[in-house]
């Protein structure tokens, strides 16, 4: 075997033919319910990023429990997508169920408070040492209602993003560098305005271009995961995360980690996991075990701040809150999740888990000697078909392999495994077993024979 495997593309082209063969054979009641979709859903799916599945069309779901789930075709599959993290819990954990079971039959929304309210503050101020919290539906709406009161409060108009970042559907999110100059990420469909006039974009791990663009004193704050994760998993270079605290401190800019991804890391996210200290802090998605939740939490200095801003007449109509916000039910679901489920014990199988996959995956590639790598952020692991972590977003996107990515996802998912659909993502939740994680390798190894043999 020569040093390094290589990888034939017309090969994989042709794997990838024969894997999209074997999908629409053994689909039928999907591919059925895709086509009759075509006539009542745009695109023949309830959310257009449904299409982005390599088969073709997407696996209709009959029943998900735990780690697994069922298709329309009797299909079961073990889950290492999870909702691409909305389900981290575990499909219907059974010991969220019975407390979002009562609460639904005690009454859903109110537009009033219930103790279920600051019993999950108290238990996020506990997790992540922020002192006030407020809730929404979405961590979309926690990062755009974070940034709202970031600008009131710092009289400031501007916000600042990393390059390749995501953070959901905020509108000021949408700043990327193309060419290397800010501009509107490639694909944003019908922006309010240009993501350029409200927003600056820098390169992760790069605190020169940060100082640079925070020097004006206009940025009213750093929206930032952690550790970024939408373009594949970007760590941060060593001592970053004290150069960005550091600086925006100096400049007056408030810094805004959304965990909603990152909270894989442990029970206080990645912000507990490593001693962060934002000045807010936004993470939706499991918080509810599935039901829409979010929270954004805020130091005690910039709570105040932000309350002075909220003044009665307008504390409705400012732009930031729903009606179903922070709804009875979102908020019995956010307490079972914290309290039964996200436990401190669980993340403990969750994260030897995650460690088992990274190291069994990492094993076959050194074995069969391919220029691939494996990274993980707690119980989040992923592999990437280039042979070095990616540095910054530019890397991470540059980095993207059309053939492979599709082909891993789909001779995984022929085979009973469900990956994340956008990158090669695997998660796991407390449901998730050693056998299934040790089935993951197993049929990633069968795809590495099948690419070089």
């Amino acid at each position: 075997m020569p040093h390094t495997a290589t990888i034939d593309r017309n090969k994989v082209r042709a794997l990838m033919q024969a894997e999209q063969q074997r999908f629409a054979e053994q689909h039928p009641r999907s591919l059925e319910l895709y086509r009759r979709a075509q006539h009542s859903l745009l695109a023949g799916v309830p959310m257009h990023w449904m299409t982005r599945w390599p088969g073709g069309f997407p696996i209709f779901v009959a029943e998900a429990r735990g780690a697994t789930f069922r298709d329309v075709d009797g299909h079961e599959y073990i889950d290492l997508c999870l909702g691409d993290t909305g389900a981290m819990t575990g499909h219907a954990p059974a010991a969220a169920l019975p407390a979002i079971t009562e609460q639904l039959h005690k009454g859903i929304t109110t537009m009033l408070p219930s103790e279920n309210a600051f019993w999950v503050a108290e238990e996020l101020q506990r997790r992540f040492g922020l002192k006030y919290w407020q809730f929404a539906l979405s961590a979309t709406d926690a990062n755009r209602f974070a940034l709202r009161l970031a600008r009131a409060i710092t009289a400031r108009p501007r916000v600042l993003v990393f390059h390749g970042c995501y953070h959901g559907t905020v509108d000021e999110a949408y700043a990327w560098l193309v060419e290397g100059k800010p501009a509107s990420r490639p694909g944003n469909i019908g922006p309010q305005v240009d993501p350029t006039l409200t927003t600056k974009v820098v390169e992760w791990n790069d605190p020169e271009a940060l100082e640079e663009a925070l020097r004006p004193g206009d940025v009213a704050a750093v929206l930032a995961e952690p550790v970024m994760t939408n373009v594949g998993i970007v760590q941060p270079a060593p001592g970053f995360h004290q150069a960005l605290r550091e600086l925006t401190r100096r400049y007056g800019t408030l810094l805004i980690l959304d965990e909603t991804h990152t909270l894989s890391a442990g029970p206080g996210g990645y912000t507990r996991a490593h001693g962060l200290e934002p000045d807010m802090l936004t993470v939706g998605k499991p918080l509810g075990s599935g039901i829409p939740s979010a929270a954004y939490g805020f130091t005690e200095e910039v709570g105040r701040r932000a309350q002075a801003v909220i003044q009665p007449p307008y504390a409705d109509t400012g732009g930031i809150g729903g009606t179903l916000a922070a709804n009875a039910l979102s908020l019995a679901a956010m307490r079972a999740t914290l309290e039964h489920v996200l436990t401190e014990a669980a993340y403990q199988h969750m994260i030897a888990l995650g460690r088992q996959l990274e190291a069994e995956v990492q094993e076959v590639m050194t074995r069969y000697r391919l220029p691939w790598h494996v990274t993980r952020v707690g119980c989040r692991v992923e592999y990437l078909f280039r042979p070095n972590p990616a540095q910054n977003g530019s890397e991470a996107l540059a980095g993207q392999d059309p053939d492979l990515d599709p082909f891993i996802h789909l001779f995984m998912l022929n085979r009973g495994i469900l990956l994340t659909p956008f990158h090669n993502m695997t998660l796991i939740s407390p449901e998730t077993t050693a056998a299934q994680v040790r089935r993951h390798t197993e049929v990633f190894e069968e795809a590495v024979r099948a690419l070089i043999g």
